[in-house]
């Protein structure tokens, strides 16, 4: 049997209260600077993941003690360590390969260094997370009623390389593709490899998709509520994330998705609340155990690129062990079915006005 762990950490510092009680009366930099001091731990043991092969793995999440925002602010070399050491105690317990989870698949160089360093072998999870985001993109667009062939695509941030594979994968499908990128000729070139596509730096010429796929590698928000039109569809995959948190508050006429949850075949106990509902799992996570139980104790996905090829294998062998598409998350929360009404709402008053 091949075993995995998989790292989770406090995505703020008010998450950490829930193991340190006290920490719920400190100042969010008070919080993150004893943080600082803690060491990585064994959160829990992970049973009952079963693959409709018959095949069968286990794991264990490990805790590492930083937020989100220590983990893409504070130098790399201080990150690397405390990951390694995480590896170092997935190993232990019997793991032959482990996943960086949430802002730790993005502290540094996307775990190329952990890699090196790691007695096991590191993933990301970023694979299988574009995968499941485009699935549930398009899944989103059906709720909705968005036909593809009569709807405009954006893709921001499309000249980085999850960005581009996102673009390559979609575009063939909409009736028009608006790519976003910093630098004018990068993104050109971009647009001059896909059908029906254009080039754009502005952020404010999405407002007229349909869909926008966002993953830039900014540190703050691009993405705010006048950038995007009645009705929109907006898959967030970057991380830190580009969507403002403004666009929950005051566009309830748009739906947000950060990708897919995914359920996890056989009777999973994961041994520790994440917020997600029973059985189910984040794609990174869900990347992991896939590899596991095919047997590949693999760095499979590695630095801040995502190929075509490696989407399309981890969405086969996903498939073959039986994970799938269970359901949304917006702002770190499940979407309501009434968010996805409001949305469909919106376009069918643009369809009748």
């Amino acid at each position: 049997m091949t075993r995995f762990a998989f790292v989770v950490h406090p995505l703020e510092a008010r998450d950490a209260a829930r193991k340190y009680p006290l920490f719920r009366y400190l100042p969010d930099g008070w919080v993150e600077a004893l943080l600082r001091f803690k060491k990585p731990g064994v959160v829990s043991h992970i049973t009952g993941v079963r693959s409709i092969t018959g095949a069968e793995t286990e794991g264990w999440f490990i805790g590492c003690p930083l937020t989100s925002h220590q983990l893409v602010t504070m130098p790399p070399e201080a990150v690397y360590p405390i990951l390694v050491e995480c590896a170092r105690l997935g190993a232990e317990q019997g793991a032959d390969l482990i996943g960086l989870g949430a802002f730790t698949s993005v502290a540094g160089d996307g775990g190329v260094t952990v890699a090196h360093q790691a007695p096991i072998a590191v993933t990301t999870g970023n694979s299988y997370t574009v995968a499941t985001a485009i699935e549930g993109t398009l899944k989103a667009c059906d709720l909705v009623g968005i036909r593809l062939d009569d709807s405009v695509l954006a893709v921001v941030g499309a000249t980085g390389s999850i960005g581009r594979t996102c673009a390559t994968m979609m575009a063939p499908s909409f009736r028009r593709t608006i790519l976003v990128g910093r630098d004018e000729e990068r993104t050109r070139e971009a647009a001059r490899e896909l059908p029906r596509s254009e080039a754009t730096t502005r952020v404010p010429d999405i407002t007229v998709a349909d869909v926008v796929v966002t993953v830039t590698s900014a540190d703050t928000p691009v993405i705010e509520p006048g950038h995007l039109r009645p009705g929109a569809i907006v898959c967030d995959v970057a991380r830190p994330r580009d969507v403002s948190v403004k666009v929950a508050k005051e566009r309830h006429d748009v739906l947000v998705i950060e990708g897919g949850v995914v359920k996890v075949p056989g009777e999973v106990d994961f041994g520790f609340d994440f917020g997600f509902p029973a059985g189910t799992a984040y794609a990174c996570m869900a990347e992991t155990m896939v590899l596991a139980l095919e047997g590949r104790a693999d760095s499979f996905t590695l630095g801040k690129s995502v190929s075509l090829t490696q989407v399309q294998e981890i969405t086969r062998l996903a498939q073959r062990h039986g994970f799938g598409l269970a359901g949304f998350r917006s702002f770190e929360r499940a979407v309501e079915p009434e968010a996805i009404e409001r949305a469909r709402r919106a376009r069918a008053s643009m369809a009748s006005a």
